[in-house]
């Protein structure tokens, strides 16, 4: 059962300004396509090639670097897309809205805490929110991991995550990482996260 790219649910163009279209060609056709295709190379002939994309990061530690690189670069981005909308941003509603409220104080607070992950997460990585024990907590990875991974420091299930790998931004933003974060906020699909959340807390 090869892994295969998904299709953008938007033009490529349609996060301008924010994101540019040649970062969403590049990001999108060359980066994730590149990990689907090593992926795919690294399970060639094993038994977990049946396996769909949360459980092999859930004993990835037992699969080697390639599958731990490649796979989270699949399921990193495979999420990414749907959390990113033209005519988006504001702010959540509902359940995740006040999940957030009261984990953090408020969303200007919420916020801040994850652009701090994103900013201060050294070279290339993500930032996350959580569900950890039923309840919101942000973190940021390194590299392609991400908080399904048996190796993960912060384990827990995804409702928002944030690419800062410098591939995500620097044609636009150069090496404004902050700036890119902000513009994110522009774009952030709330319906989808409140549905990966209302999936956490089943």
């Amino acid at each position: 059962m090869a892994f295969t790219l998904p299709e953008l649910p938007y033009d490529k163009a349609a996060l301008e300004p924010h994101i540019d279209a040649m970062t969403m060609e590049i990001h999108h056709g060359r980066h994730h396509k590149a990990y689907v295709d090593n992926l795919n190379k690294a399970l060639d002939g094993k038994p977990e090639n049946n396996e769909d994309i949360e459980a092999l990061m859930g004993k990835v530690s037992t699969l080697g670097a390639p599958v731990r690189n490649n796979g989270g670069g699949h399921y990193n981005h495979s999420l990414f897309w749907k959390l990113l909308s033209p005519n988006a941003g504001g702010q959540p509603v509902g359940a995740l809205a006040e999940a957030i409220t009261a984990a953090f104080g408020s969303f200007d607070e919420f916020k801040l805490q994850f652009a701090n992950a994103g900013t201060t997460r050294f070279g290339s990585g993500w930032a996350w929110l959580i569900v950890q024990n039923g309840a919101l907590k942000v973190c940021s990875t390194a590299n392609q991991d991400n908080p399904l991974m048996d190796v993960a420091e912060e384990k827990g299930a995804p409702v928002l995550a944030l690419d800062v790998w410098e591939h995500a931004y620097y044609l636009h933003y150069q090496n404004k990482r902050p700036d890119y974060i902000a513009a994110f906020w522009n774009v952030v699909n709330w319906e989808e996260a409140n549905r990966n959340y209302e999936v956490a807390t089943a």
